[in-house]
């Protein structure tokens, strides 16, 4: 294990990208974006190994150790220490963190109705555990410094448009959402004079195994009047290769500004 103020960090080939909530749907997409643009991934998800699921078990067996996959809670911040030492110790570096993982809010309930539950599970997951592993993380990348002058380093958190959009039937999803949004711009600005970039993707309306399963929903209605621009769903891959561009430093004048990959559905409309 490494200590975060004495690490000695080992030179590794290729940069080294954490992908939280990993195993599916964005942070999948992600995981193999990353991949391909010249990333070693090192998976965070909460199933045990003997359920990761055929395709990302087959993406891991693929990377050939390239790809590594460590359970953790996110909600747990006791475990977060050892996981990432863990992480640093088999890779040697750490050059980007995606925070994808999260809840989304299921069942759908009433602002008023509400418990402190299911508020509090949101919290722990969508914001609390996120936010203290970015701050893990984000000690381990200046412990770092930089592997190479070259090298870019970024954390990414990605929100939703409900960051900005009320849904009263999903409130605390909002909340939670809402405030990460905060949460990566007070990180930007205190990593920014170590050369660490913060970015923020807030998705849009995501095709992924979960809503469609659903069937015909108030989102399809909304598409087809015309109240997302881009008149279709987004797909995982839309934002993975967006998540590719901030990690490979591509937007390299940009910090803790929201981009929204939505398909155009935040522009205001007059009725």
């Amino acid at each position: 294990m490494h200590n975060a103020t004495t690490t000695t960090f080992n030179r590794h080939p290729r940069p080294v990208a954490i992908v939280t909530g990993g195993l599916q749907g964005l942070g999948l997409a992600t995981a193999k974006q990353l991949d391909s643009d010249g990333f070693d991934i090192a998976i965070i998800d909460l199933h045990p190994e003997n359920r990761l699921g055929e395709e990302a078990a087959q993406f891991i067996a693929d990377g050939r150790g390239r790809h590594r996959y460590y359970m953790l809670d996110i909600a747990e911040l006791g475990q977060h220490t050892a996981v990432l030492a863990q992480i640093v110790n088999d890779y040697g570096r750490l050059d980007c963190l995606v925070n994808n993982a999260g809840i989304a809010a299921r069942p759908l309930t009433d602002l008023l109705e509400l418990t402190p539950e299911a508020f509090d599970r949101s919290v722990a997951i969508n914001l609390r555990g996120t936010f203290f592993l970015t701050q893990r993380a984000a000690k381990l990348m200046l412990a770092q410094k930089a592997v190479d002058a070259a090298d870019y380093r970024a954390i990414i958190f990605i929100t939703s448009i409900a960051a900005g959009m009320v849904s009263t039937d999903r409130s605390q999803y909002c909340t939670t959402k809402a405030a990460l949004s905060m949460v990566s711009k007070l990180f930007a600005i205190k990593l920014a004079p170590h050369g660490i970039h913060v970015h923020e993707i807030r998705p849009g309306f995501m095709r992924t195994p979960m809503t469609a399963s659903l069937g015909r929903t108030a989102v399809d209605e909304w598409i087809e009047s015309g109240r997302v621009p881009l008149s279709r769903w987004g797909e995982a891959s839309d934002i993975a290769r967006a998540i590719g561009t901030l990690a490979r430093g591509q937007l390299p004048y940009m910090t803790g500004e929201a981009l929204y990959i939505s398909g155009g559905v935040d522009i205001p409309q007059a009725t």
